[in-house]
């Protein structure tokens, strides 16, 4: 499980296309070589993925892992780059403080960014969610947008919309966001449940 909270920023070192649809991918860390594990959990724009080995290069420490045909279909995953940056986070351990909210790294679908309004030091974000996804987004809910754990401010039919503040601005991928690009969406797990509870 996650929080949402990213704490690295990490570049694509490399992506190698392989047998069955799996993509191999490297990616630079400022997260300690020693402390990546094999088997351990990182979320990578907010899609969990497995550490499959690790390395140095250039004094910069990276870690591989795999990205399955499943991940490649419905993530942004399929359209990973060389350079490309990424958020990271890696799972909460017992007695972590919650910061967000809780998040699977089980990424749901792909939503558009369909406007951006720059404000003084913060972003308001407007977004299109896939319509089966829609029903699960409410006002002051909560959402992981590749990876990072957003409160909902508005919503209207299939779009919503989120303010970003200036820390999140700084420290993540979405200082850069703009019209036109995709992000990977995870719904709340409440909410799944709910509407789930209330369709039986």
């Amino acid at each position: 499980m996650f929080t949402g909270i990213v704490t690295d920023v990490g570049e694509i070192r490399s992506v190698e296309a392989r047998a069955n649809n799996l993509h191999r991918l490297t990616i630079f860390t400022r997260y300690p070589r020693e402390e990546l594990v094999d088997g351990a959990s990182i979320a990578c724009n907010g899609v969990c993925l497995t550490v499959t080995g690790k390395g140095e290069e250039g004094g910069r420490a990276y870690f591989a892992a795999d990205a399955a045909d499943e991940t490649l279909r419905i993530t942004t995953a399929q359209r990973w780059r060389e350079g490309g940056k990424l958020n990271l986070e890696r799972p909460l351990k017992v007695g972590d403080e919650l910061g967000g909210h809780m998040v699977a790294g089980h990424v749901d679908g792909i939503a558009t960014v369909i406007a951006r309004e720059d404000m003084t030091d913060m972003a308001r974000i407007v977004f299109q969610a896939p319509p089966d996804l829609s029903r699960f987004i409410a006002p002051k809910g909560s959402v992981a947008l590749d990876g990072i754990s957003l409160t909902v401010n508005a919503v209207e039919g299939d779009t919503f919309s989120v303010l970003i503040i200036p820390h999140t601005l700084a420290v993540t991928t979405f200082g850069a966001l703009k019209k036109g690009d995709d992000v990977n969406l995870e719904v709340d797990t409440m909410a799944r449940y709910a509407a789930r509870l209330m369709g039986k």
